[in-house]
C-alpha cells in the first residue's frame, strides 16, 4: 500500500492539493486527528481495496500537531512505508488568499494573519523537516500544481523539491518583488526603433532573431546558464523550494521575453525541478503598440 501524508501551512493550497491526490486513484481523508494516523494506516493495510490513500493532517489538529512527529517515528519504527509531502507558501501569498476568501486562519483567534502564521510556522518546522517534498505554491497555477502531484504520485518521478519560476518584466513597471536572481538585458538590440516590429513580442520569430543578432545574446545565454546550473544544487542543497529568476528589459515585451523563453528551453532540458516561464508584462503596451 502506498501512503501519503499531506500537511503544510494553512493557505497553501491542502484543500485542492488533496482533492487533485484523490483524482488520482487515491482514498483521501481530510483533517485526520493525529491520534488516529496510526490506526488509519492498520486499518488502510488490511482493507484489499485500498492500495493507495492519503491523509491531510495540519494545524486545524491544534496543539497535537507536535504529537505527528511521535506518530511519525512509530510508524517507522513498526517498518510502516509512507511519504510526507509539504506544502509552503509564502507570507504575502497566504496573506492575500486569507483576504481573498475572508476565511479566519485556524490560530488567528481574532488577532492578525500575520502572527498567526509566524505561530504556525513555528510549530510546523519539525515536521518540515521530515517531508519528503516540499512544494511552493505561491507562483504555481492550479493546473501547474496538478502536473507537479502527478509527477510525486502517478509518474513516481524523482522530485528535487526546487520549482523554477523564469519571469520577464518591464523595468518601467518595477522589478518583481519576489525575484530571487535579476537579470538586466537592456543591452541587447531594440526591435522597439525598428518599423514593423514594435507591435510585435517576443514570442514572435521575427523579434527573437532581431534580438539575437549578433554574437551578445549568445555569449550572455552561455554564460547565464552556466552560472544557473552553479547555484541550483546549492540552493537545493540549502533548502530552497522556490527560485524565481527575472529577466528585464524595458518595457517587458521584447527583450526580456526573447531571453526569458530561450532560458527556459535551456534549463527544460533537466529533469531535476519544476519550471514555468511567465511573461509578466508582455500585454501592458499592445494597446499603444509599445
Amino acid at each position: 500500500m502506498r501512503c501519503v501524508i499531506l500537511t503544510g501551512m494553512s493557505g497553501s493550497g491542502k484543500s485542492t492539493a488533496l482533492k487533485m491526490i484523490e483524482d488520482m486513484g487515491y482514498y483521501c481523508v481530510g483533517n485526520l486527528p493525529i491520534s488516529l494516523v496510526e490506526s488509519f494506516v492498520d486499518l488502510s493495510e488490511n482493507d484489499p481495496e485500498l492500495d493507495k490513500v492519503a491523509i491531510n493532517v495540519d494545524i486545524r489538529s491544534g496543539q497535537n500537531i507536535g504529537d505527528l512527529t511521535a506518530v511519525l517515528d512509530r510508524l517507522q519504527e513498526r517498518g510502516k512505508s509512507f511519504e510526507m509531502l509539504f506544502l509552503e507558501s509564502e507570507d504575502s501569498v497566504i496573506i492575500k488568499r486569507y483576504k481573498e476568501t475572508r476565511r479566519t486562519h485556524p490560530l488567528a483567534e481574532g488577532g492578525r494573519v500575520e502572527q498567526a502564521i509566524s505561530r504556525e510556522r513555528e510549530r510546523l518546522q519539525p515536521i518540515k523537516r521530515r517531508a519528503d517534498y516540499i512544494l511552493d505554491t505561491s507562483q504555481l497555477l492550479t493546473r501547474e500544481l496538478q502536473a507537479e502531484l502527478k509527477k510525486m504520485f502517478v509518474e513516481n518521478q524523482t522530485y528535487k523539491n526546487l520549482y523554477i519560476t523564469v519571469l520577464s518584466f518591464g523595468f518601467k513597471y518595477g522589478i518583481p518583488t519576489d525575484a530571487d536572481l535579476v537579470f538586466d538585458v537592456r543591452f541587447l538590440p531594440n526591435p522597439y526603433y525598428v518599423e514593423g516590429l514594435r507591435p510585435l513580442t517576443g514570442l514572435d520569430e521575427r523579434i527573437q532573431n532581431y534580438v539575437m543578432e549578433g554574437d551578445q545574446y549568445a555569449v550572455f545565454m552561455e554564460k547565464l546558464e552556466d552560472m544557473i546550473g552553479f547555484l541550483i544544487p546549492n540552493y537545493v542543497a540549502e533548502g530552497k523550494n522556490q527560485l524565481v529568476i527575472a529577466i528585464g528589459c524595458t518595457g517587458g515585451k521584447h527583450r526580456s521575453v526573447t531571453v526569458a523563453q530561450g532560458l527556459y528551453e535551456r534549463l527544460g532540458k533537466q529533469e531535476d525541478y519544476g519550471l514555468r516561464v511567465e511573461h509578466r508584462d508582455i500585454e501592458k503596451d499592445a494597446h499603444r503598440g509599445k
